[in-house]
C-alpha cells in the first residue's frame, strides 16, 4: 500500500529554504534524489533508462509542489538539475544585497515585552535558517550573543546569568533551552498562584460564613452582652440610660463583648 505525503506548495511568498528541505525528503522517499546530481555525476552502474526515469520522477515531484506562478518560471525545463538551479537563482539569491538585508534583520532584531517569548524565538530561528540557506554561517557563540541582545529589558538578570555564570563558550542551544525552562516556570507559577489564591479565598469565605452564623445563633458557642455606652452597665442602650438626663442625641452606640 502506497504512502501519502502532504507538502505545502511553494508560492514564492513562503520559505523557499524550508520547502527545498521537504522536497528533497520526498525525492529520497521516491528514490530519485540521485537525479539532483546531474546525469554525469550519477552512479555509474545506472543504465541510461534508469537515469532518465529518475530525472522524470524528480521533475514530476517538484512540479506537483509548485503553484502556477512559480511553475511558469521553470515550465520549459526538462532536466531536474536545471530546474533546481533555476529555482535557486530566482528564490534563493545569494547576491550581496540579499545577504546584507538578512544580516541587518539579525543584527537589529529585538523582542518586545508584550509578545510571547517562544513565538519570537521561532522568528529569530527563521532568520538564522534563511542566512544558512544562502551560505552565511555564523559561529554558534555569535548566534547565542545575538539572541541574548534581542531579549527585552525584563530579561537583564537572565542575560547576566547566562553570560557570567558559565565557564567557557556559551552556545545557542543552551540559551534557547534556558529560555524554554524560564517560560515554563513562569507559566507554571502563575497557574499555581491562581489555584492557591482561589483556595484561600474559598477558605476565607467559608470561615466568615461560619463565624457569622455562630455569632447570630442563639444559645451557640459565642455569647454576647449588650452594655450601655454611658454607664457601661448591661441590660439597656444609651438612649435608655438613666444617667443620660434628657440628652436629645438621636444616635445610639452598642458595645459588644464576647466571652
Amino acid at each position: 500500500m502506497g504512502s501519502k505525503w502532504y507538502i505545502e506548495t511553494f508560492t514564492d511568498s513562503n520559505k523557499f529554504g524550508l520547502w527545498k528541505v521537504k522536497i528533497r525528503a520526498i525525492l529520497i522517499h521516491q528514490k530519485c534524489v540521485e537525479a539532483l546530481k546531474g546525469e554525469a555525476q550519477m552512479h555509474a552502474h545506472l543504465t541510461p533508462a534508469e537515469k532518465t526515469g529518475m530525472n522524470d520522477k524528480a521533475i514530476s515531484a517538484i512540479i506537483l509542489c509548485l503553484r502556477y506562478k512559480v511553475l511558469r518560471e521553470i515550465a520549459r525545463e526538462t532536466i531536474v538539475v536545471s530546474m533546481w538551479n533555476k529555482l535557486d537563482s530566482l528564490y534563493m539569491t545569494k547576491s550581496l544585497a540579499h545577504r546584507q538585508c538578512l544580516k541587518q534583520q539579525l543584527y537589529f532584531y529585538r523582542m518586545v515585552e508584550s509578545n510571547p517569548i517562544m513565538e519570537q524565538l521561532t522568528e529569530f530561528n527563521k532568520i538564522i535558517d534563511d542566512l544558512v540557506n544562502i551560505d552565511v554561517n555564523l559561529e554558534d557563540k555569535d548566534k547565542a550573543l545575538h539572541l541574548l541582545c534581542a531579549l527585552p529589558r525584563s530579561f537583564e538578570n537572565f542575560k547576566d546569568t547566562m553570560l557570567y555564570s558559565k565557564k567557557g563558550t556559551i552556545t545557542l542551544e543552551e540559551v534557547q533551552a534556558a529560555l524554554r525552562i524560564k517560560e515554563f516556570k513562569v507559566d507554571d507559577s502563575g497557574e499555581g498562584l491562581n489555584i492557591s489564591r482561589g483556595r484561600s479565598e474559598n477558605r476565607g469565605n467559608g470561615k466568615g460564613k461560619n463565624y457569622r452564623s455562630k455569632s447570630r445563633s442563639k444559645g451557640g458557642g459565642i455569647k454576647t452582652k449588650y452594655k450601655c455606652f454611658i454607664c457601661h452597665n448591661p441590660g439597656h442602650f444609651k438612649k435608655d440610660c438613666p444617667k443620660r438626663k434628657g440628652n436629645g442625641s438621636g444616635y445610639s452606640s452598642v458595645q459588644i463583648e464576647s466571652e
